[in-house]
């Protein structure tokens, strides 16, 4: 699997796997002041809710899903910190 979408390296990986929504946007909420502005993260999930509530999360927020990724396991859900 890359890291990476569009050329974009990941500054930080979530991973959420096997957790519920809203504990991947919870978890999100809560690390995205780690990475400088403009890092993508990366959130690691596998609920099916997280697929459209981070991207949501995300317009909601006014930072940007830059992606998404299928894994074996789950998406790997890439955003990009706006502020």
């Amino acid at each position: 699997m890359s890291n990476q979408v569009a050329g974009d390296p990941v500054a930080l990986t979530i991973d959420a796997l096997g957790r519920k929504c809203p504990i991947p946007i919870i978890m999100l909420a809560e690390q995205i002041n780690q990475v400088p502005l403009g890092a993508v993260i990366a959130v690691l999930a596998d609920d099916p809710a997280a697929y459209t509530d981070v991207p949501a999360w995300c317009r909601l927020k006014s930072h940007k899903h830059v992606g998404t990724v299928e894994l074996q396991q789950g998406w790997a859900i890439h955003v990009r910190r706006s502020y």
